[in-house]
């Protein structure tokens, strides 16, 4: 077991130091940042500290240019929005979106009960095998990132193939089943709208399975004693084709505008909405993949929900590339095909080493 409170942060670290026995005994309590808050720790455990946080000197905006987009208004109106959010920094928040209020909170509780209630019920499906359907960790990419963050997360892979409810965590069996297919219908809207925006029909991007698969990731981030020592999530875009996000009302949300972080801030009933990389990669950069963040906070904890469309688990051999009608003289492909398993592998293996898992695709 990690001792927390004999970590003095990294200016002590000697230049040896070898972290890999301290990420194994973390990862073996099976327990992630949670349990070491429930041990009592009064430090940031070393393997948790950065040298230096990422953009940590660059200035931060107060997240007035992140459009709230209302659905409730006239269509043409709303792919306007959409069209310029998308080509200008990919990050935008909708509003009267069709997913009830009330589901979006029993959600948010659902994903804090199972990280609260129960230790035995986390280690049950604490894994590192990315094929499971159900997983919980600390940090996917824990021996492979510079750091580790200050994170828990539970993932369900809830589409294209249904999990039966026993597959399921019991704090989150029923909420997490309802709210689901909330977001698939959102997300079959979302990308309708993104296709026309992109001039195509509305129903190119879900006949081609941008709408296919949904996994669901349950982020918690407990209160942290030194906040400015690490990260909730590390600068990072997405690796799917879209990501719909429900935050609780904490903060510390940020994307990357113009060499400067944009807070993210709370909407009450809002879902924020962000282009992941592969909409990038078929759009051909027409719709930008904007690295984000989220800060540790000495409140908490904060909960997110992060409802990725992706079929990375679906043995599918389906290649995706820049979209041909898209494409022209003057526009020529800037991408190779892929498909979404190789693209995930690839990002999964990288880590959220702070670079983009586009470049490696690009031709």
């Amino acid at each position: 077991m990690v001792n927390p409170n004999t970590q003095k942060g990294f200016t002590e670290t000697p230049p040896n130091y070898d972290r890999k026995p301290e990420l194994e005994a973390f990862d073996d309590t099976k327990t992630g940042v949670k349990g070491l808050v429930d041990a009592g720790l009064t430090r940031v455990p070393r393997i948790f500290i950065r040298e230096i946080a990422d953009g940590q000197t660059l200035s931060i905006s107060n997240g007035s240019e992140i459009p709230v987009i209302d659905f409730d208004v006239e269509r043409d109106l709303i792919i306007d929005q959409v069209r310029e959010a998308c080509e200008s920094g990919g990050f935008f928040q909708v509003v009267n979106h069709g997913v009830p209020v009330e589901l979006m909170g029993e959600m948010i509780d659902g994903v804090r009960r199972f990280n609260e209630d129960c230790d035995e019920e986390r280690r049950r499906y604490y894994t590192r095998e990315t094929t499971k359907k159900v997983v919980f960790n600390s940090n996917f990419d824990l021996f492979r990132s510079p750091a580790a963050n200050w994170r828990d997360t539970i993932v369900c892979i809830m589409a294209p193939h249904a999990l039966s409810p026993q597959e399921l965590p019991v704090a989150l069996r029923d909420v997490i089943v309802e709210y689901s297919k909330q977001v698939m219908k959102l997300g079959v809207m979302l990308f309708e709208l993104l296709s026309e925006a992109l001039g195509l029909k509305p129903n190119h991007l879900n006949e081609i399975g941008c709408s296919e698969g949904l996994a669901v990731l349950g982020h918690y981030y407990p209160a942290c004693p030194e906040p400015e020592l690490t990260m909730g999530n590390p600068k990072h875009s997405d690796n799917d084709f879209l990501t719909v996000l429900l935050q609780d009302n904490i903060g510390g949300l940020q994307v990357l505008r113009q060499n400067q972080w944009v807070d993210v801030p709370p909407v009450h009933g809002a879902l924020v909405v962000n282009i992941g990389d592969l909409l990038q990669l078929i759009s051909n950069d027409r719709f930008k993949s904007s690295e984000h963040r989220v800060l540790a906070n000495r409140v908490g904890p904060r909960i997110s929900v992060a409802s990725f469309f992706t079929t990375h688990l679906q043995p599918s051999t389906r290649i995706f590339g820049p979209i041909e009608e898209l494409l022209s003289e003057e526009n020529p492909p800037l991408y190779r095909e892929t498909t979404v398993k190789e693209f995930t592998r690839y990002y999964h293996t990288k880590g959220l080493d702070g670079t983009s898992a586009l470049t490696h695709f690009k031709l």
